[in-house]
């Protein structure tokens, strides 16, 4: 994925503006803005005015729209791929998600992974798991669903083997089903038709049938990956869509071996986004949200300046008429070259002064 990256964020202000690099809150407890007493200030080479706005810490790169929780399915029996798994294909329960030996591997619902063949006689929360899956399958006529594979059970067992044209044994076998928590999408077919597959190889890889956009990062980017920062995603039609990040996925190792590089974040869309095909297939741009401050007061970074004195601090010098006052204020986060300013007797439009341009 290429890595296309706009940093909006202005990390250090300028030695003249005296204000430490990379600040993105109040370097202390805000105070008054006070007039330090001297209005002899010489008038300076150029203003700029007060405003009141958003501040926004962001940073956007490329990413592209996939499924989350990819994982592979392996077999857990030796076998040939008669029927292989049909990448894009979503699968739900009671359907195939391969055949092996000319019979289907049949996807049922349920967190308890395939471990053992389950008969008569057997008790356990894999049987209590496949009893609800013949049930919601429509057969669990004369069927209490339970821990335990009874008599019942293998009758429901025998009803749904016959619809499936396999052999009516009452039992099931490790490599007849696969469980997974709910639907899935066939993300990847890693075994061809007339593959030999052995015990623990992969066939196919899945993933949720949830959307999410993956975005490359830097590894300094850490901060950005966290979960719940928000993020806007910028479709190739220009609509924007919103999302949030929902933890990180591995990267894929780079050809030729070697270390991997980067994060890959995982950007989950709001509920309701309807994301189009086209959308799907194409590039998108993803902006990361670090930080957001609204309806503060703020100037350009270059209008701070550093006080001179025992007590130090920053200020600004106000411009009022043919005069200007220097007065102590507090700063806070910095983003698109402005820097949030607050004390009293500071305004929305007030004229402060700025080096010439």
């Amino acid at each position: 994925m290429r890595l296309r990256t706009t940093l909006v964020t202005v990390g250090a202000l300028t030695a003249a503006a005296a204000v430490t690099a990379g600040a993105s809150g109040a370097l202390g407890g805000w105070g008054d803005a006070t007039d330090t007493g001297d209005r002899g200030e010489r008038l300076p080479p150029a203003t700029a005015t007060i405003a009141r706005t958003d501040l926004v810490q962001s940073k956007t790169v490329d990413g592209a729209i996939g499924f989350t929780e990819r994982r592979p399915v392996k077999s857990a029996v030796e076998g040939t791929v008669t029927v292989a798994a049909v990448e894009g294909r979503t699968v739900s329960r009671g359907e195939p998600l391969y055949e092996f030996d000319d019979k289907p591997v049949t996807l049922l619902y349920g967190p308890v992974p395939m471990f053992r063949e389950m008969k008569t006689g057997d008790r356990g929360s894999d049987v209590l798991q496949l009893e609800r899956n013949l049930r919601d399958l429509g057969y669990g006529a004369g069927l209490y669903v339970d821990v335990r594979y009874d008599e019942a059970t293998e009758a429901a067992v025998k009803r749904w083997q016959k619809s499936l044209n396999r052999e009516t044994t009452g039992r099931v076998g490790r490599g007849e089903v696969v469980f997974q928590r709910g639907p899935v999408r066939v993300v990847a077919a890693d075994a061809a038709l007339a593959d030999g597959v052995g015990p623990g190889e992969p066939v196919l890889t899945v993933a949720s049938t949830r959307r999410v956009v993956l975005a490359a990062l830097d590894r300094g980017d850490v901060p950005l990956t966290a979960e719940g920062t928000r993020a806007e995603v910028t479709l190739p039609g220009g609509r924007t869509v919103s999302g949030t990040v929902s933890g990180t996925v591995r990267p894929e190792k780079p050809e030729g071996g070697g270390e991997e590089n980067g994060i890959t974040a995982e950007v989950t869309l709001d509920r309701g986004t309807d994301v189009s095909a086209a959308d799907a297939r194409a590039t998108v741009s993803v902006t990361f949200v670090s930080e957001r401050r609204e309806n503060v007061l703020a100037v350009p970074v270059e209008a701070v300046v550093a006080l001179r004195g025992e007590n130090g601090g920053y200020g600004l010098q106000i411009v009022e008429g043919g005069t200007s006052r220097m007065v102590r204020v507090e700063v806070g986060m910095t983003a698109d070259g402005r820097i949030e300013v607050r004390g009293s007797g500071l305004r929305e439009g007030l004229k402060v002064g700025v080096a010439k341009a």
